[in-house]
């Protein structure tokens, strides 16, 4: 059985969207991260960093964390959501790459100076903003030429691109002007599979 530690956030909706779209069984831990329950020590004992999600899979004895390493877990597991095809594959890996060490940081970043920081500083507001851009800039080139980030299919790359962008629309993060993007991003919306994983355990309300 797989139980799943998380939180209504961009890197919680990227595994639940995937057990929801491989319909594997799973048991989910609502980690509710505003009462610090990520912070006990029977959670860090999962994830000594003190994040979600984690992921259990009893029947390999296996715990994970970190989001992407989770997704390539699943597609591992199950043979799916990872193109087979070396050429195709690599891109599907290598796009989950870009978005786990430059965009999801990035966006990160941007959430904490320009709606959460104590103090505002506008440098890092306007350079937060600015690279976010540029990232999706970068995916809007991918995507004029392909309809998943893989190429021809739609893999745990855009999953885990969409759990941040799902939070970019609620908290007014525009990427309209990036139309490619903008087309993909419904194009994954509109999923049954999505449409379930992103109110599990709860829908996100915003800053």
């Amino acid at each position: 059985m797989i139980t799943l530690y998380t939180d209504s956030s961009p890197n919680g909706f990227k595994i639940t969207i995937a057990l929801e779209e491989l319909g594997l069984p799973y048991v989910l831990r609502h980690v509710k991260i505003d009462q610090d329950e990520n912070k006990q020590p029977e959670f860090l004992r999962l994830n000594p960093h003190g994040r979600i999600p984690v992921l259990v899979d009893d029947d390999n004895g296996i715990t994970l964390f970190e989001s992407a390493a989770i997704l390539l877990y699943l597609a591992d597991k199950t043979g799916r959501l990872l193109p087979l095809a070396p050429n195709a594959r690599w891109e599907a890996i290598q796009w989950l790459m870009f978005h786990a060490a430059s965009v999801g940081p990035i966006m990160g970043q941007r959430v904490h100076f320009e709606l959460f920081a104590a103090d505002r500083n506008l440098q890092a507001v306007a350079r937060y903003r600015r690279l976010t851009n540029e990232a999706f800039a970068t995916l809007d080139s991918r995507l004029a030429g392909h309809p998943y980030l893989a190429g021809e299919a739609y893999s745990i790359a855009d999953i885990a691109q969409f759990g941040w962008t799902h939070i970019a629309r609620i908290i007014g993060f525009d990427f309209s002007q990036h139309h490619h993007l903008s087309a993909w991003h419904e194009r994954v919306a509109a999923r049954p599979a999505v449409q379930r994983g992103i109110v599990i355990p709860a829908p996100a309300l915003g800053a």
